[in-house]
């Protein structure tokens, strides 16, 4: 079930064979249990669209953990579908498995997926820099001629994008998501995307973090419309230090920077099979990771 290194104990694969796996994901394995779904995060870690041969310690705990943290901070602005993190009280079934599950896990009510990433962008980065370059806009919008790279955006923008099972996600228009899921549900996704983008990006920037840009994903249950998933965090979000911003560039971040790094100065063709990372670029990353939950909740990762 797990990979061990000399430092840290690393979950890469989950096997819980009482079980039916749900789905598994670049970093989570979901699995049905009693009408709901246990995700657990692993310290899997992917980048060019492969998942690496290497795990990042810590970061299935750092991934959850700040989840957790914001879901509890957004809670008076939008439903989420979290039941439970606390493992004992988790099912009988679960509770040999605690070790694997404790400070990674979450069980949440199934809801029926949109099958849209909702994408709040405050800042010129990633995708929409580049194609800001090509067309002066970005998903249909267009924005004031003259920004450069890392530029903060009038207002933030909602840039709604297809999800995919492999390779990068589609930016499309309002429009064409419209299309697919009605004018009206459209219309409140986006509103809602940036209400919560606001409120959480006013928060990170008192605690000296931008969040340059970052994804959600809903669905429906009996309580209506939910923020499920993953929230706000490293692997679904751009946070920049706010005092090494510098805009006309590529940020410093807490997030794969390291990884990435690596993977471009040994040459890798981006091509299976994924390499596998030194000792000091997977702590790198894992110290990057830890430090961004520190920062933005406030306190220390709770032990695993």
């Amino acid at each position: 079930m797990t990979s061990e290194t000399t430092q840290s104990r690393i979950l890469l694969q989950t096997d819980f064979p009482e079980l039916t796996l749900h789905a598994r994901g670049k970093v989570r394995d979901l699995y049905s249990l009693n009408g709901h779904l246990l995700f657990v995060a692993t310290d899997r870690i992917s980048a060019f669209d492969y998942v690496l041969a290497t795990g990042i310690p810590e970061k299935g705990r750092v991934l959850t953990q700040l989840s957790l943290f914001w879901f509890d901070f957004l809670k008076d602005v939008v439903k989420n579908h979290l039941v439970t993190a606390r493992v004992e009280e988790y099912p009988d079934a679960l509770k040999k498995y605690a070790d694997d599950l404790r400070g990674r896990s979450m069980l949440v009510s199934k809801a029926q997926m949109i099958d849209i990433e909702c994408v709040a962008r405050g800042y010129l980065s990633g995708s929409g820099w580049k194609e800001y370059q090509q067309s002066g806009a970005v998903c249909g919008i267009k924005l004031p001629a003259g920004l450069k790279e890392s530029d903060k955006l009038p207002e933030p923008i909602f840039t709604p994008a297809t999800k995919a099972l492999s390779g990068h996600d589609e930016n499309i228009s309002f429009e064409e998501m419209a299309k697919r899921t009605g004018k009206e549900l459209a219309e409140k996704l986006r509103d809602l995307t940036l209400k919560i983008y606001k409120t959480a990006a006013d928060y990170a920037a008192g605690r000296g973090i931008i969040i340059a840009d970052t994804k959600f994903e809903f669905g429906h249950t009996s309580q209506g419309l939910i923020l499920a998933d993953e929230v706000l965090t490293p692997d679904s979000s751009r946070f920049w230090p706010a005092e090494t911003y510098r805009p006309g560039k590529a940020q410093e971040s807490y997030d794969k920077q390291f990884v990435r790094d690596y993977l471009e100065a040994i040459k890798w063709n981006k091509q299976p099979p994924a390499p596998s990372l030194p000792e000091d670029v997977a702590r790198k990353t894992s110290e990057k990771y830890i430090q961004a939950y520190r920062v933005l909740a406030g306190r220390e990762l709770p032990a695993g």
